[in-house]
């Protein structure tokens, strides 16, 4: 497997190279280096994408990876969250064998996304130790609503690679769809529960709006090629405790 990133010496790449992914790097906006990472990189290839950032809109580099794949003749395709009409008419129209992935909330993005504590109006992580437990801290959901949750580090690969072996058996039918890639569906008190259970400490949960998910998961569809999924539970012990316990 393949990754593409602006930034090959960042933590989360150097950790792929440990795990054996080929990292290679590209710029979304610049078509001419996505064409050269494509052309080092193995036949079948998964973008790593960067954010969006300052410069080209999101639509132009998105098209730069299309067109940059097909130029370096990339077999299959596989995005993420390729949810805009004009970009999956795009793709459609290039002609690449390709699939989506459609991940929940980073469930990473506790410890390494900063929010805003509006009480205070101070930053500090989502997931944050106080002197009595903990907070955990999101301002999308409401505590009653259902969440979608994503380890995005154990089960983006897993699903990426269970449709890397099985894009070309046309008796799969993988091109063309989109795959919803979440590790789990809960509340924002629920997960709590799991990371207090974990950690032997209290949890505070702060949330707002709401929101909700109803298909099956794991995705069934996913699993069926062979993607196996990790849990919130199996998170907490390998991620969640080795920093918070």
């Amino acid at each position: 497997m393949c990754n593409l990133t602006r930034t090959p010496g960042s933590e989360t790449a150097l950790k792929l190279k440990e795990r054996g992914v080929q990292v290679v790097e590209g710029d979304s906006g610049d078509k001419a280096s996505l064409v050269r990472a494509f052309q080092v990189a193995k036949p079948s290839l998964r973008p790593l994408l960067p954010p969006v950032v300052i410069g080209p809109s999101e639509l132009t580099q998105r098209k730069n990876m299309v067109d940059a794949a097909k130029q370096a003749g990339v077999k299959f395709f596989v995005s993420r969250e390729l949810d805009k009409e004009a970009i999956e008419e795009y793709l459609r129209a290039s002609g690449l064998a390709n699939a989506s992935i459609l991940p929940g909330a980073f469930l990473e993005n506790f410890w390494t996304y900063v929010a805003w504590e509006i009480s205070s109006l101070r930053q500090h992580q989502m997931l944050k130790k106080t002197s009595t437990g903990f907070d955990l801290i999101s301002l999308k959901y409401s505590p009653t609503s259902l969440q979608t949750f994503t380890w995005v580090e154990y089960d983006v690969g897993e699903s990426v690679l269970a449709l890397l072996k099985s894009y070309a058996d046309s008796s799969k039918s993988v091109s063309g769809k989109s795959y919803p890639v979440v590790t789990a569906k809960m509340t924002h008190p629920d997960l709590a529960a799991i990371i207090s259970k974990a950690l032997g400490a209290p949890f505070t949960v702060f949330s707002e709006y709401d929101g909700i998910y109803t298909a099956p998961v794991p995705s069934p569809d996913l699993v069926a090629l062979g993607a196996k999924f990790g849990t919130i539970e199996e998170l907490v012990e390998t991620e969640v405790k080795k920093r918070y316990g």
